[in-house]
């Protein structure tokens, strides 16, 4: 299903990168291991970094119950949410025309507050999962305690948009014979080795889902 078209979420600069099916934003949201957030209070503008997690057509958003900002939103205020993935760095014989390989999605409505418990327990675990799938079976689950200082946003995928570049530079015909290399230089992360808490106990390993970290 593809959006409909609303003029905050259409892009009008490079319109040909434009991503608006959900598949496209979906991959991307589901890629990105954090979001951000931004939303106006008190006629400030506010821009905070957290964690996300999509389920079906529903974002949740992670988040504390002492945040002042955080229930500033779940009153209901308009909110953007946006994911962006590095892919590389695009050098151009010109300073005019470097630019970035990248992937971003952003998403814009209404969050409110989850205070279903079965619901917010469901988010809490696809939080986790999107950041190591196959985690909330191995830990302790939250306590009442620490459930109530966890707060939950939900947001409906409805209004969005998907913007990606890709490729190599765009030079000016009249740049392609200096004497500057040209190209793209990838970037991805990629795990580490594993490190183990100076407090663990002897003999426990990491799991597969750890050594064999994939995304």
């Amino acid at each position: 299903m593809a959006i409909r078209t609303v003029s905050d979420t259409h892009l009008r600069r490079h319109p040909e990168r434009a991503r608006y099916d959900r598949e496209s934003v979906y991959a991307i949201l589901d890629e990105g291991y954090h979001c951000h957030l931004g939303f106006v209070a008190n006629g400030r503008p506010f821009v905070i970094p957290t964690i996300h997690a999509r389920l079906g057509d529903v974002l949740y958003i992670h988040g504390s119950s002492a945040s002042r900002l955080i229930r500033t939103l779940a009153e209901g205020i308009e909110c953007c949410v946006t994911v962006t993935l590095l892919d590389g760095l695009v050098l151009a014989r010109s300073a005019f025309n470097h630019s970035m390989n990248y992937r971003s999605a952003m998403v814009l409505g209404h969050a409110t507050l989850v205070t279903d418990p079965e619901e917010k327990e469901t988010a809490f675990r696809a939080v986790v999962e999107h950041v190591a799938h196959g985690r909330w079976d191995d830990i302790r689950w939250p306590t009442r305690k620490e459930d109530k200082a966890t707060a939950i946003l939900r947001l409906p995928i409805e209004e969005f948009s998907g913007k990606v570049r890709a490729g190599p530079p765009k030079d000016d015909p009249s740049d392609l014979e200096l004497d500057a290399w040209a190209g793209v230089l990838p970037l991805r992360i990629v795990p580490g080795q594993p490190v183990d808490s100076p407090d663990l106990r002897p003999g426990l390993e990491p799991p597969a889902y750890v050594k064999e970290y994939r995304r």
